[in-house]
């Protein structure tokens, strides 16, 4: 495991995030570390999201549009069914 170190953080922000890790019931380290995974975490997150981007997977429906794309096709399949 790696080692991080933060030079030069102001005494009132390291108070802070003190406080916060006191309210959470954790060491600062605990803390910190806490802040970076979920950092780490978005940034995965985002990477996924950001692979999907330009992909055309044949949708051509806006997102407000698909209830009534929905219930035209249903109808349509209830007029199959019943012929």
């Amino acid at each position: 495991m790696v080692a991080l170190q933060i030079r030069d953080v102001p005494d009132d922000v390291r108070d802070e995030l003190m406080t916060q890790a006191r309210r959470r019931g954790q060491s600062l380290q605990a803390y910190l570390l806490d802040l970076v995974r979920q950092q780490a975490r978005r940034g995965a997150n985002v990477a996924l999201l950001n692979s999907f981007s330009g992909r055309d997977d044949g949708l051509r429906t806006a997102p407000g549009e698909i209830a009534g794309v929905l219930a035209v096709e249903r109808h349509a399949r209830e007029q199959d069914l019943s012929a």
